[in-house]
């Protein structure tokens, strides 16, 4: 399963006050989504990207049956939560705790967060959405206390449809996040300008 392999870009989490973790996609690598981190106003963060193991975090689709991406799901929420104590030990509070992710990594970065509402400190998700056949209210626990979520999609989407973003955004407004959507009419799957700029203005402002 996942080994903890983490590439580390930004300030030293002795230094920073304020950690960004980032999650790659299917295929994709921790390097790929640190290349991101230019773009976004995180110049003062520690940035943490974590690498699936086979560039994967689970096997099949975010919308298949959690039992069918076991042992990995677990593994994968596992690894994110190791990150989440290594950087609350530096003495980086959850509310100066961000995410992001894409895809698979957008996926799982929803499902974590959600898991473990707590008031962190921003999330982008640039194309995913809450994982399982079905959504399992009997996950997800805690009150998010207002923190702020951006959600941009594209319709359609191959791999994630429309209407399990809208589903999971209204599962995350409901444990009290402050959740932004931007549907892209055939944007296709990938990140776009706008989608970082809407990351920067909401989430990752001073």
């Amino acid at each position: 399963m996942h080994q903890k392999n983490i590439q580390y870009a930004g300030l030293p989490l002795a230094e920073a006050k304020r950690a960004l973790i980032l999650l790659h996609g299917r295929g994709g690598t921790a390097s790929d989504i640190l290349s991101l981190s230019p773009l976004l106003h995180v110049q003062d963060f520690a940035l943490l990207a974590p690498q699936a193991t086979q560039q994967t975090w689970y096997p099949y689709s975010f919308l298949a049956p959690p039992a069918d991406n076991e042992p990995w799901l677990s593994s994968a929420l596992s690894l994110i939560g190791s990150v989440v104590e290594d950087i609350t030990a530096a003495g980086i509070t959850a509310e100066n705790i961000y995410f992001t992710g894409f895809s698979q990594g957008a996926c799982l970065t929803l499902e974590f967060i959600t898991r473990h509402a707590q008031r962190w400190g921003g999330v982008a998700a640039f194309t995913g959405g809450l994982i399982g056949d079905k959504l399992y209210p009997v996950n997800y626990h805690g009150d998010f206390g207002g923190t702020p979520v951006f959600i941009g999609t594209s319709d359609p989407d191959p791999h994630v449809p429309v209407t399990r973003v809208l589903a999971s955004e209204a599962t995350l407004r409901e444990r009290h996040a402050h959740v932004t959507v931007k549907v892209y009419p055939n944007m296709g799957h990938t990140i776009s300008r706008d989608e970082l700029e809407q990351a920067n203005t909401l989430i990752f402002k001073a």
